[in-house]
């Protein structure tokens, strides 16, 4: 499938009548505006917070996930890159952060593959893509109920105010309201599940960074793997700081499930790591001296039995959360948006030529292939993302710390990941949505 290209609105085959809203401005909500945008499908996006926001420090986006943004709009992938970190070196590289802090495996990701970046800087690179902004953007929206009318949808918040469309796609993250209006606030996967797994995250300026472990750990990407724990590490802001991702094993229920932190402690980080080589303590000293830790949630246990209803569905984080250890969910939203935006532009196209009464069953279908294309695939990489963690944490007894056992284990898991026809997956998808209609 060609990839999508910046259309004029104004000149675009699909129904000015055929409106989408999108609830929530983070990765996988300002990729489908942006994949909106270049199919000249109206829409308009409601984000709760003042502003564009992303949750955590850095990130890192996997080759499925660029072939995704491309196949958007070029213009997606090219603002990500201006925002990238240029790789040390072009390899995942696992070292046995417990007694040797030797090589146990590398795992080639591509050139200038899964380059790292602030989410901060990232997003923003996005947001200035977005055309007409004051037209298409309301921040302060935070959504309380939507009702399903004979034509439209009507969107309730918060503020009291209201809007309508002709379709909302939930893209609000973990603790997704519209997740909680689909499937009802008591159903078990309306909400994640502890994971039993925390993390610390930290910024380190670069010169602390060199001067604790060298330039050649700074600057490259190294996961330091031992009994219970890891650390992650890879260079943002054009180098100039080290991100710095330690996950810990947790034995107890987290504090309170509907929050995703709880005070921490340079001490608790320390602690974690007490014993193990001496590059790694020297990390764990890095970190700052208070600090919050964050719970790992996915939604495993509880899987969503679908991602839509009616003219409503989820995408993202919403959808299928699932945890950093494969560096998926980012990627995983993006893929989301562009079959989106693809099955919207086909519905767009056909609501032209059908009578409005038929827009809403249009709809229907165009979601119900959204879940039949998406839903396996998604529901996958959330189950292997928790096995690749158990790999990080030698808590798989027939692998534990041996480095061949490891990189036959965890190289199929990344690969399931990267190795995903995008492109075939939209021409799948409208295919479908055409069979449903003849």
């Amino acid at each position: 499938m060609p990839a999508a290209t910046n259309l004029d609105p104004t000149t675009s085959d699909v129904s000015p009548d055929f409106r989408v809203a999108i609830i929530g401005g983070g990765i996988t909500g300002i990729n489908l505006a942006l994949g909106l945008q270049a199919r000249g499908v109206r829409y308009t996006l409601y984000e709760r917070a003042p502003g564009f926001r992303e949750i955590g420090a850095g990130i890192g986006f996997s080759p499925n996930a660029e072939r995704a943004m491309i196949a958007l709009d070029p213009a997606v992938q090219a603002a990500y890159k201006r925002s990238a970190n240029p790789n040390g070196e072009d390899y995942f590289q696992w070292i046995d952060g417990h007694a040797s802090d030797t090589l146990l495996y590398k795992l080639h990701v591509g050139r200038d593959g899964f380059q790292g970046g602030l989410r901060s800087a990232i997003l923003e690179e996005w947001a200035k893509l977005v055309r007409d902004p004051d037209e298409h953007v309301r921040f302060g929206k935070t959504v309380d109920t939507i009702t399903d009318g004979a034509s439209d949808l009507t969107i309730h918040f918060s503020d009291g105010t209201t809007a309508t469309a002709d379709v909302v796609i939930g893209c609000d993250g973990i603790r997704s309201r519209v997740r909680q209006l689909i499937l009802g606030s008591n159903s078990p996967a309306a909400s994640p599940h502890y994971t039993s797994k925390y993390c610390y995250r930290a910024l380190v300026p670069m010169e602390k960074a060199v001067a604790a472990i060298g330039e050649y750990k700074s600057f490259t990407r190294f996961m330091y793997n031992g009994p219970g724990a890891h650390i992650i590490t890879y260079p943002v802001g054009g180098n100039t700081v080290l991100n710095v991702l330690a996950v810990l094993s947790d034995t107890k229920p987290w504090p309170d499930p509907t929050k995703h932190t709880a005070p921490g402690s340079k001490g608790e980080v320390t602690a974690a790591f007490e014993g193990w080589h001496p590059t790694v303590t020297k990390i764990a000293a890095l970190f700052p001296e208070e600090m919050d830790k964050w719970a790992i949630f996915d939604m495993e246990e509880f899987p969503a039995p679908a991602y839509n209803k009616g003219r409503v569905a989820v995408a993202g984080d919403a959808a299928h959360a699932t945890g950093p250890h494969l560096g998926a969910g980012g990627g995983l939203g993006i893929e989301d948006a562009l079959v989106l935006a693809g099955l919207m532009e086909a519905v767009g196209k056909r609501v032209v030529s059908e009578s409005g009464e038929n827009k809403k069953a249009l709809v229907e279908k165009a979601l119900e292939v959204y879940n039949e294309v998406r839903y396996e695939r998604t529901q996958a990489v959330v189950r292997v993302t928790r096995k690749a963690c158990l790999l990080f944490h030698w808590q798989v007894p027939e692998v534990g710390d041996d480095g061949e056992k490891f990189g036959k284990a965890i190289t199929p898991m990344f690969h399931k990941v990267w190795n995903y026809d995008v492109e075939g997956m939209v021409g799948d998808a409208v295919a479908r949505l055409a069979a449903k209609l003849y």
